[in-house]
């Protein structure tokens, strides 16, 4: 129970003033208490306690002898509260026979005389007087109904009355005394009610045993309008609940995950110091395998037979007395699908580049992987033994994408190295140990372990065999252990020298047996004590799995965008920008950038120059973004991974189309009516030329079909090059209307006639449609 109990109640009750009760608060620290605050427990036992210090009494019996003196006389003596004395007499005897007079005299009868002090007792006496008010006024209308006593006569004013008393009551039934009963059990227990975070109106009904009209009349009441099926909050049914006599208790949900996994945080204390986690990213030949390659050979530990014994996705070097984890990830589309599982395992990221070639395409999607995923960037400048080697260059062209080298003032360290030599690889190393120091890397081994899924695979003499990093906690050989929908005991486990080992603790990757399948890369893995509620957890997360793939989930688009913002879901929009030439690609950027507003802002996370490939969907996929085009096209591959991830593409021939799309999108305006329908795409296997005809091109149907009506948009090497209109279609000699897949054709077009090998046709409509 909460006492409210106010600063200016005890200075009325200890007839104090109030600035000497807050004066006395003062004492205890804080802010300076006004009047009117409510105090808490601690606080009243302060104020009591230093009043009856303050109060006290040195001698008790002087105290004892201040009180008022009895007066001799046969009477009790009660002294009132507010100091009046109050003599009430004796009673009166009967009268008796006067004794014999020889008969001995009677003992004299000693008078004790009773005083009550109550000068500390509040007696609210007003609660009694309206108590017994209520008591009189019940007990008035009960004498008002009762019937005349049978010993009383009744007069009748007629005949008629006669046979007829006004106020007889119908004989009361079994069963209306049986729900008179029940009726009177309930009023006497107190419903109590459990009500979640929601719910509908006709549930609430149904917990209070109200009809559905008696709680929309109370919600009226209060000033909602809302029908059976619609949903009230908690506090506005717990209300209403209370308004019926209920008692409410919030209905909490345990999901199996709040029983299986610790969710308490790990105390300062338990923290100790853990291995970073770094990944080596860059573009390909910049030598990304060469430097973990160099790094691996020198730091090899005596006794192992001149190498690492087995590879497994993830192995670990001794630099400076502390150790390193390196993740030997294929490269950044690997690490971006692991962060789009959620599973942001690395906390430095070393980006290779080389001296002689500088920044590359892929080198900027690192550069983009890495910032999203916020983790710390090393610049490694590699092939400095050749002679065409310009790390200045590279420092330049790194500055451009926000990595300021900290030799010209910022904070990415920069370090030359060269696999071939080995130049330079202990400084690396060096780095990665002085940035992991100043981010403080720290786990508690002392805990359950959960980690992530590097990678995995199914062995034909093991079974399903996972690389698994451990983040946090410490894993035990015979642990069970789930990893997204796969479940088991470790049976086995190995570290990235091959050795069995017992236990693995922060940052360490690890190779185990023992699952029921083969997990995902990028899964997360918890440790747990309960195998049974765990294989319950992995059936559940397989049927969520099931229902997500046929459920109508949408990620951001340009057509959902504005009921995102308006539902508070989305305050800045991402978008990927691919273009033919990197001019187009910075002017599409810089005008799309510039058309943010206070609702939501556009930023580009990424530009390139060609077709729309894989890397660009899973980068989008990972980071919640939009791809527009701007005279390119997707790659097949690409095409179909952004279906299935639901990844929305748009490509735009016209800059201010592009532009005011997404402006239209932001203002809720976007209401397309006609949309393109891919029908199929050709390759141009031939050219010929007719002199009655013009150039022909002989393709073949590789997916869909193209009819007679399809327009043709001419991509090459993932440019568009025109778009443009079919003006023969022909088998042979024949006129067709249409031909199918596997099939060869012979297409000319109406304006275009510049078609090269190799070329790819992409037949298409475009059709009407309604929102």
């Amino acid at each position: 129970m909460i006492i409210k109990y106010k600063v200016s109640e005890v200075a009325k009750d200890l007839n104090k003033p109030a600035k000497q009760i807050i004066d006395l608060l003062a004492a205890l620290g804080g802010e300076p208490k006004k009047v009117g605050a409510n105090l808490d427990e601690t606080e009243l036992n302060y104020i009591f306690e230093r009043m009856t210090q303050e109060n006290a009494e040195a001698d008790l019996a002087a105290y004892l002898d201040s009180a008022p003196k009895p007066k001799p006389k046969e009477s009790e003596i009660l002294k009132k509260a507010d100091g009046t004395v109050v003599e009430m007499p004796r009673p009166k005897h009967h009268k008796t026979e006067k004794k014999p007079e020889d008969a001995a005299p009677a003992p004299k009868r000693e008078v004790v005389t009773k005083v009550v002090d109550t000068r500390t007792v509040d007696v609210n006496l007003d609660k009694f007087n309206e108590k017994y008010t209520e008591l009189a006024g019940t007990k008035n209308v009960e004498n008002r109904r009762k019937p005349t006593p049978a010993g009383n006569k009744q007069k009748f004013a007629n005949n008629k009355n006669r046979g007829r008393q006004p106020f007889q009551k119908k004989r009361e039934t079994e069963a209306e005394r049986l729900q008179r009963i029940q009726l009177e059990k309930a009023r006497k227990a107190q419903l109590k009610v459990q009500i979640p975070d929601e719910i509908t109106v006709g549930e609430l009904a149904s917990r209070l045993k109200q009809t559905a009209s008696n709680v929309i009349k109370k919600l009226m009441g209060l000033g909602v309008m809302a029908s059976v099926s619609e949903v009230v909050d908690f506090d506005t049914a717990a209300i209403v609940a209370e308004e019926f006599g209920a008692k409410v208790e919030k209905e909490v949900h345990v999901t199996i995950e709040e029983r299986l996994f610790e969710v308490e945080e790990d105390s300062a204390a338990d923290l100790v110091e853990r291995p970073p986690v770094v990944v080596v990213m860059g573009h390909v030949d910049h030598g990304k395998t060469s430097i973990l390659d160099a790094i691996r050979k020198t730091h090899v530990t005596e006794g192992e037979a001149g190498g690492i014994t087995q590879h497994i996705g993830a192995y670990q070097v001794t630099a400076g007395g502390k150790t390193i984890t390196f993740l030997d990830t294929p490269g950044h589309e690997a690490f971006t699908s692991m962060r789009a599982r959620g599973a942001n395992m690395t906390d430095i990221a070393v980006l290779v580049v080389a001296a002689d070639d500088g920044i590359m395409p892929q080198t900027v999607e690192s550069i983009n992987h890495a910032k999203a995923a916020k983790v710390s960037v090393i610049v490694a400048i590699n092939k400095m033994d050749k002679p065409t080697a310009n790390p200045e260059r590279v420092m330049e062209q790194l500055t451009q994408y926000e990595l300021v080298p900290e030799q010209w003032g910022g904070d990415v360290i920069c370090v030359p190295v060269s696999a071939l030599t080995g130049q330079g690889i202990p400084e690396l190393l060096e780095s990665i140990n002085l940035v992991a120091e100043v981010r403080e890397l720290k786990a508690n081994p002392n805990r359950r372990a959960k980690g992530a899924v590097v990678e995995a695979r199914l062995d034909k003499g093991q079974g399903p065999v996972a690389t698994i990093l451990v983040q946090n906690g410490t894993l035990h050989k015979g642990d069970c252990i789930i990893a997204g929908t796969a479940v088991g005991r470790v049976r086995t486990m190995k570290n990235d020298k091959g050795q069995y080992i017992e236990d693995a603790g922060p940052s360490t990757p690890v190779e185990i047996t023992g699952l029921t399948e083969v997990p995902a890369a990028g899964d997360l893995f918890d440790a747990v004590a309960d195998e049974k509620l765990a294989r319950e957890l992995a059936d559940q997360r397989a049927a969520e799995a099931k229902e997500r793939q046929f459920s109508t989930y949408q990620k951001v688009t340009l057509d959902n965008l504005f009921s995102q913002i308006a539902e508070g879901e989305r305050k800045e929009l991402d978008i990927i920008v691919k273009a033919d030439v990197q001019g187009s690609a910075e002017a599409v950027k810089q005008s799309l950038e510039k058309i943010s507003n206070d609702e939501v802002r556009v930023k580009v996370i990424h530009t390139g120059v060609g077709a729309v490939n894989k890397s660009d969907v899973m980068l989008a996929n990972a980071s919640g973004a939009i791809i527009i085009g701007f005279n390119v096209r997707p790659d097949p591959v690409a095409k179909e991974e952004a279906a299935q991830a639901e990844v929305e593409m748009r490509m735009y021939r016209v800059i201010y189309d592009a532009i005011n799309d997404v402006t239209d999108a932001m203002k809720g305006m976007l209401a397309p009516k006609i949309r393109e329908v891919e029908q199929g795409r050709l390759e141009v296997r031939q050219v010929y030329k007719i002199s009655s005809v013009g150039q022909v091109a002989g393709c073949y149907v590789l997916e869909g079909k193209i009819t007679r009506s399809s327009k043709i948009r001419v991509v090459r090497d993932g440019i568009v090059v025109t778009e443009d209109e079919i003006a023969s279609l022909r088998r042979f000699k024949d006129d067709v209307k249409e031909v199918a897949q596997g099939y060869e054709c012979g297409v000319t077009l109406e304006k275009f006639s510049d078609i090269k090998e190799g070329d790819i046709f992409e037949a298409y409509i475009l059709e009407e449609y309604r929102d």
